[in-house]
């Protein structure tokens, strides 16, 4: 039997590649004579970097940067040889970059993604893809666009600092005098940048807004959208994924004249993901919680919409599973970790053993 392992990473306890390691030791343990073959995955979010630099031979470069809070840090993204750069904007600008009582989306900028790509058009990068996902800003991008050369002025023609508090007082917008390569934003969600599912109410909350700060900074992006249309004659604030990532997708289309595409079809095309599946005779996959976010578009419904378009069977592994009955019709198989009785920071904390030991178990009656 030839068996693709193929999971997404399990937030919080294991990478992708972790995962596969781990669905692999408990199929071998089951079905000692299968043929397994790890193929991590990713689709836009965190993540996604590591996945493409594995199957694509990149290098891994370290940039001094700033984190959103604007403390000088240290983070990475991915140099492919044909000078293709691969940045996760969660590694300058993640939300794991700030504690939870630190939290401040006024505060809060995109400056270190932007400068993690100025780094990589200093190396003489000839295109760019960036990850949007797992961000503690909601900037709308202007943190991005100000390491990239943009200016905000205000009414007065007073320079702003790109923040999301001084958004109100804008009126201009300064064009950057470097060119740019070409830029293209992958995401995961089609939230647009305003309203009920953009990205101040969707998910500013978890990065610590209440509902008063999260009407007040959908109002500034809104205002934000406004001056950039009546300024640069371009709009993408309806645009399926600009609200990712606090707004940045908006930003990057409007500021760095980036395309916006699914990354999970970009990491199918880099790893040859289609072709794997047609191969195998069952196609395991996985992620930290198995849940309607999931079944709106994430890694592993696309994995298994892969599979069900070539008549393969495929099972899932969650650290959670919530939507159990829907998943079920996406899935031949779906697995928890955390049972009845089982705490989620437990099994966070055995993610590795206890997703080896489910997939022995359910691979047991596949002898």
């Amino acid at each position: 039997m030839k068996i693709l392992i193929a999971p997404d990473k399990f937030k919080g306890s294991l990478t992708a590649a972790q995962a596969a390691r781990a669905i692999r030791r408990g199929v071998e343990r089951s079905l000692p004579q299968a043929r397994c073959r790890e193929l991590p995955i990713a689709d836009g979010g965190e993540g996604t970097a590591e996945v493409l630099c594995a199957a694509m031979g990149g290098e891994w470069i370290d940039a001094a940067a700033h984190d959103p809070l604007g403390r000088v840090i240290e983070a990475r993204y991915a140099l492919l040889p044909d000078r293709l750069a691969i940045i996760a904007m969660s590694a300058a600008s993640g939300l794991w970059r700030v504690g939870e009582a630190e939290r401040d989306l006024w505060l809060a900028s995109t400056f270190g993604t932007g400068e993690l790509m100025a780094d990589a058009i200093g190396r003489g990068a000839h295109n760019i893809l960036v990850g949007l996902g797992g961000s503690a800003t909601n900037d709308g991008g202007i943190g991005m666009a100000a390491a990239l050369g943009w200016r905000f002025v205000d009414g007065s023609g007073r320079p702003l600092e790109a923040l999301p508090a001084n958004l109100p007082a804008l009126r201009r917008l300064v064009r950057s005098e470097g060119g740019f390569p070409e830029v293209m934003a992958m995401c995961d969600v089609d939230n647009p940048l305003l309203g009920e599912h953009g990205a101040s109410r969707t998910y500013g909350r978890q990065k610590g807004g209440d509902s008063t700060t999260l009407a007040e900074l959908d109002t500034a992006l809104e205002h934000l959208a406004d001056v950039a249309s009546g300024e640069l004659g371009v709009d993408f604030r309806h645009v399926p994924g600009a609200g990712a990532a606090g707004g940045l997708g908006f930003g990057l289309l409007t500021f760095c004249g980036a395309t916006l595409r699914s990354g999970f079809e970009v990491v199918v095309e880099a790893t040859g993901l289609r072709e794997a599946v047609a191969e195998a005779d069952l196609i395991l996959t996985g992620e930290g919680c198995l849940d309607s976010q999931t079944l709106a578009g994430k890694g592993p419904a696309g994995v298994a919409a892969l599979a069900r378009s070539l008549g393969k069977p495929v099972v899932a592994f969650g650290g959670r599973v919530l939507a159990s009955e829907a998943l079920g019709r996406l899935f031949d198989g779906v697995f928890a970790l955390a049972e009845d009785g089982v705490s989620v920071e437990t099994a966070i904390r055995e993610a590795a053993s206890r997703l080896e030991n489910k997939v022995a178990d359910a691979m047991r009656d596949r002898a």
